[in-house]
């Protein structure tokens, strides 16, 4: 599943195509993905201008001039891409129709922006702008990693005296929005912390250095336009390029990456979950 720099590689990439331009038609190709449309999603997004593209941990959120805001996620395997505009230094043309383009929308300057998803766990809703923080899907959610709000003494007070290991922890998204398990396992590196210690057991100076620690990672990560696995694209259908640069994550059995560490990457199951580590430099 795209995790925070994929979703904000998308967002960042619909934007010159959608911001301050108009819906000019809209296609809605099936009732439902993960969960129903909501009534009418074609002819409520159809004519509606989009005024800005945000996102909140993995949810893309777009306003509309309509006073709603449509709230878009990947999935597993969704992808939001762009044809018929230019993207970067690329004009893109438009695509013949696939067979897993669920939701088409067709921009007044001659833009389309689909959003194909082959296994359809992704969803989209339609919400009035402003009640985000109400909807079901984000109110339970925790502060952006890259926000203010996500500082040293919050995480330290959030992860006091939890029995739950720190892996579990930082993947939790009512402690912090967006972490998914790859670029958990990247920081909890960097840390030398072991997935499977406690977080309640971990002293408040290596808690409270995890904090930079996610930011850096996770800044990298946008930078490379996210990491491509398997159905990841940016929106103008490049791969990302993060995964060349992991130290732990799907390396198990390569040497750490660590100068002078003499370790090998393991990997062991954590709730369902794939955990890679050194376990001679993360403790």
């Amino acid at each position: 599943m795209p995790e925070l720099p994929e979703v904000e590689t998308v967002r960042r990439g619909l934007a010159p195509a959608m911001e301050g331009r108009r819906i000019a038609r809209a296609e809605v190709n099936r009732p439902d993905l993960r969960w129903p449309f909501p009534e009418r999603m074609a002819d409520r997004l159809t004519g509606a201008r989009v005024e800005r593209l945000r996102r909140r941990s993995k949810y893309i959120l777009a306003d509309l001039d309509s006073k709603e805001t449509l709230l878009v996620h990947l999935g597993m395997s969704g992808r939001m891409l762009v044809s018929g505009a230019r993207v970067g230094d690329f004009h893109h043309d438009h695509p013949a129709p696939a067979k897993h383009d669920h939701v088409v929308l067709h921009m007044d300057h001659g833009a389309r922006v689909t959003f194909n998803d082959a296994r359809r766990f992704g969803a989209m809703d339609l919400m009035a702008t402003g009640s985000e923080e109400d909807h079901w899907l984000i109110r339970d959610i925790g502060p952006e990693p890259l926000s203010n709000h996500f500082d040293e003494s919050y995480l330290v007070a959030r992860l006091k005296g939890r029995n739950t290991p720190i892996k579990a922890a930082l993947l939790d998204q009512r402690i912090v929005a967006g972490l998914g398990n790859i670029y958990v396992c990247e920081v909890l590196h960097r840390a030398g912390i072991h997935p499977a210690r406690k977080a309640g057991r971990i002293s408040a100076a290596r808690v409270a250095r995890l904090v930079p620690l996610i930011r850096e990672v996770l800044t990298e990560a946008i930078a490379a336009g996210g990491s491509s696995l398997r159905d990841y694209r940016q929106a103008d259908g490049d791969l990302g390029y993060f995964q060349h640069e992991f130290a732990v994550y799907d390396r198990e059995g390569a040497p750490c990456p660590r100068p002078a560490c003499p370790g090998v990457i393991r990997r062991i199951v954590q709730s369902g979950r794939s955990s890679f580590f050194c376990p001679a430099c993360q403790r």
